[in-house]
């Protein structure tokens, strides 16, 4: 019995003296880098396992495809970090539609708050006469039916003013991408009687330590900031709004925002794309297709996209967060949001982390 006590006890000391870099264990807890200064903890691709040789071709790809930046978060460490073309950790770089994540996130704490819901009228936030709509019809959209891109607001145009907000159908039965989701700033706005920056630095930009700004785009509000607080926001998402102990945006909130929203595109949540459903929708169009939004991706993934292929991937049974800021993949080709290069990127990864 004794020796058997002994045994246990020096297995015990062997494993709490493993290195970071041994053999990783699921259990690994979770990391979150301080607000203030450039320290984060890193780990090697070796210590999880991952395939040495298609490291470089990942990497060869990215550079191939006008990325500028890209990295790998496992429990919150940083395991890929690179930089392309001359950019650098502290250049900024626009999310362009991947910030309409953090407009989600600021609205469900607002929310949570209790200076919105999400399923009153806009107009009760915004004032009558808001769109161009008849009144009965402006009156059908909430701040959810801009959540989901079902506002049902005609979508010619992508220049958000009161003259182009016009009817086209009930909001709620037909999901369409465009820009009208940035009124909801202005419904947070107005809800919190602040400018929507300011709501939206005190409550989360500055608690999980991210630098950035939004600067008025040609079309809307674009978010422009380095890698390092793209990753520090898919982080947070990762976690389900949880910044270590600071449940920052609602769980519960968080949950509806990365599960189906309706039915039309099942692909779509408050503004995140979904993978592994049934089929999926993309902007532009009213075709649905069948199949996976990112076939080779994980199929519990959800993303952030915006065009020129900014992207924030997000895998809870990985316990992994995929950041790539940089060019569109084809400049002959643009893309507001899903492209083909999700799939082809997935098909890098895989070779590196299975």
């Amino acid at each position: 019995m004794m020796n058997y006590l002994k045994f246990l006890l020096l297995s015990a000391l062997l494993l709490s003296g493993c290195s970071s870099d041994e053999e990783p264990s699921m259990e690994e807890s979770m990391y979150f880098p301080a607000t203030t200064g450039t320290d984060w903890e890193t780990k090697s691709p070796s210590s999880l396992g991952w395939n040495q040789n298609a490291l470089q071709p990942l990497k060869d790809y990215l550079l191939e495809k006008n990325s500028k930046s890209f990295m790998i978060l496992v429990n919150g460490r940083i395991v890929m970090e690179e930089y392309f073309d001359g950019h650098t950790s502290t250049a900024s770089w626009p999310w362009n539609s991947a910030g309409k994540t953090l407009v989600t996130a600021t609205t469900g704490i607002a929310q949570q708050e209790g200076l919105l819901h999400i399923n009153t009228k806009v107009a009760q936030y915004l004032g009558t006469g808001w769109t161009s709509e008849p009144l009965e019809k402006e009156n059908l959209i909430t701040s959810r039916h801009l959540l989901t891109m079902t506002s049902g607001i005609n979508d010619e145009s992508d220049f958000i003013v009161k003259a182009n907000l016009t009817y086209l159908k009930d909001a709620g039965v037909r999901w369409s991408y465009h820009n009208v989701f940035q009124k909801l700033m202005d419904v947070v706005a107005a809800a919190s009687n602040q400018d929507f920056e300011s709501y939206f630095n005190t409550k989360m930009k500055n608690k999980i330590g991210m630098d950035g700004s939004w600067n008025n785009g040609i079309v809307f509000k674009i978010y422009n900031s380095n890698t390092r607080s793209m990753a520090r926001f898919g982080l947070l998402a990762l976690n389900k709004g949880k910044w270590k102990e600071d449940q920052i945006i609602n769980e519960s909130f968080f949950n509806e925002s990365i599960s189906s929203s309706q039915n039309i595109n099942p692909a779509y949540g408050y503004l995140w794309w979904l993978n592994g459903k049934t089929s999926y929708m993309v902007p532009g169009g009213q075709t649905v297709y069948e199949g996976l939004l990112v076939p080779s991706a994980p199929a519990d993934m959800y993303a952030a996209m915006g065009a020129d292929d900014q992207r924030i991937y997000v895998i809870p049974s990985k316990n992994m967060v995929v950041i790539r800021m940089g060019d569109a993949s084809d400049p002959a080709n643009p893309n507001f949001a899903l492209s083909g290069f999700d799939d082809a990127l997935w098909q890098k990864i895989n070779a590196v982390i299975n």
